[in-house]
């Protein structure tokens, strides 16, 4: 493991623990070089996982568009950035557990607006919106109206 300091690739680890979400190693390193200290995380490869979207084009699994929507989503609303990197890992490892290789990309989508509609209301409809491409003002209303029951 490089240092990101002095870039010296003489670094040992110093303590190692599960990390918060108990999907990962938390390692704390020091390098030989420099003498200074810096985290990495360690987390077990996945096969890759393709996503087909909505017009049949196929592309590899990028949490970081789920991050991107959800963050969108909850822009200006009162979730932190813990809530939200817990519903992503939440959304994740459901897609994981599936054991597919490939997964519609309307099956992440409504796995991330479920746990949007239990997280927050507001960050649910502006998620909704936009992945299931409102067209009127008709269609959000409805949306809202079976929010409501």
């Amino acid at each position: 493991m490089k240092c990101p300091y002095c870039n010296q690739e003489n670094t040992r680890v110093i303590d190692s623990r599960p990390a918060e979400d108990n999907n990962s190693i938390r390692r704390r390193r020091e390098c030989d070089g420099c003498g200074k200290r810096f985290t990495t995380y360690e987390k077990i490869e996945t096969i890759p996982l393709i996503i087909i979207k909505k017009d049949n084009n196929r592309e590899t699994y990028d949490r970081e568009k789920i991050e991107a929507g959800v963050l969108r989503a909850c822009h200006k609303r009162p979730v932190s950035a813990n809530q939200i990197t817990a519903l992503v890992d939440e959304v994740e490892n459901e897609v994981f557990n599936l054991g597919e290789k490939e997964i519609q990309s309307r099956v992440i989508g409504e796995l991330v607006m479920n746990k949007l509609r239990d997280l927050d209301m507001v960050a649910y409809v502006r998620f909704a919106s936009v992945y299931r491409e409102f067209k009127d003002i008709n269609t959000f209303m409805d949306e809202l109206k079976n929010m409501l029951k």
